[in-house]
């Protein structure tokens, strides 16, 4: 059974996942040979960040099972995969814990006027501005899966007001005010001072934060998004903080990765741009082995896998549903 991983792993990693069977053969592809290695692959694990000829890959008929070491599948969610038999796992909920903490420093830093005194520290310009507070605001969490739900944890201590959103807006977190159903984003972004993107990548969710979602949101709100960034409409985006209806937007995520030198987010100084780090941990490597490798000793025993991916909604089907 041939193994192809992409994801930067080390000899201990590889080591780990070998020794989950003596009938493993284990390619470690990296993005450089990935394109023409995953053909040959019984499982693939990892991230291909390159482009990859998924139909040819398909129509092999070798590949059984992809566990993707990211927890947005639009990198492999291709209709090729999904009109196939192909068994697809993901790392859902892996980093929420991480996606909070960059959360926390996103809306933190913008309330607290970090990017102003960042400028002015730079100019040795110790003038007192004034700051916004995180405590008594009212947040919307647009998609509560995994990070969404950390997220709300981590956000509950400052005594927040939270309303929710999702597709499945079931077994609500007793510090969630209320969850509503995905198709009721515009009334919630109306109540909110704060809005958090936390949802999946697929055709439901594509620039589902448009002008008219903008419009809806209260003058001064401000935008956090840690999901993907085709989410949000960057040119609606860039139009609504102009005009000063949005305060700020803290973005770990663009509409188009990496950033354009041309685009004018980049001078906006009610704006923090992180170049898509939200997940990044030192851990991030062993935990994702540690997981690829449990679901490898499930998958061999002929077991159900963890975060097991239905494919035509792009992530796990909520357990409670």
């Amino acid at each position: 059974m041939r193994v192809v991983l992409c994801y930067p792993v080390e000899q201990r990693h590889r080591n780990q996942i070998a020794a989950v069977s003596p009938n493993i053969e284990l390619v470690d592809a990296g993005q450089e040979r990935i394109a023409k290695l995953l053909g040959t692959a019984d499982i693939f694990c990892g991230h291909a960040k390159v482009p990859v000829p998924w139909d040819a890959v398909v129509a092999a008929g070798r590949l059984r099972w992809i566990q993707s070491s990211a927890a947005g599948m639009d990198h492999c969610l291709v209709p090729p995969v999904i009109a196939s038999d192909i068994l697809v796992t993901s790392a859902s909920g892996l980093f929420a814990d991480q996606v909070a903490e960059q959360t926390m420093a996103l809306l933190l830093g913008l309330l607290r006027g970090l990017p102003t005194f960042f400028r002015q520290q730079q100019s040795k310009d110790f003038t007192r501005r004034p700051t916004g507070d995180l405590h008594g605001k009212t947040i919307a969490i647009i998609g509560l899966g995994g990070n969404g739900r950390r997220i709300a944890e981590v956000l509950s201590p400052f005594r927040v007001r939270i309303l929710a959103t999702d597709m499945f807006p079931h077994n609500k977190p007793p510090h969630v005010e209320s969850v509503g159903p995905a198709d009721e984003l515009h009334r919630v972004l109306s109540q909110v001072d704060i809005a958090i993107l936390c949802v999946p990548l697929n055709s439901q969710t594509y620039h589902m934060i448009d002008a008219a979602a903008l419009a809806k949101m209260k003058p001064g709100a401000m935008l956090i998004n840690v999901a993907r960034g085709p989410v949000v409409d960057e040119a609606a985006l860039v139009d609504a903080l102009g005009r000063g209806h949005l305060s700020a937007a803290g973005l770990d995520v663009t509409e188009v990765e990496p950033l354009e030198p041309t685009s004018r987010l980049w001078e906006m100084s009610n704006v923090i741009i992180t170049p898509h780090v939200g997940a990044q941990s030192a851990k991030r490597v062993d935990d994702s082995t540690d997981l690829f490798c449990e679901n490898l000793e499930r998958y061999l025993r002929g077991d159900r896998l963890k975060n097991i991916v239905d494919k035509e909604l792009g992530f796990p089907r909520p357990s409670f549903d």
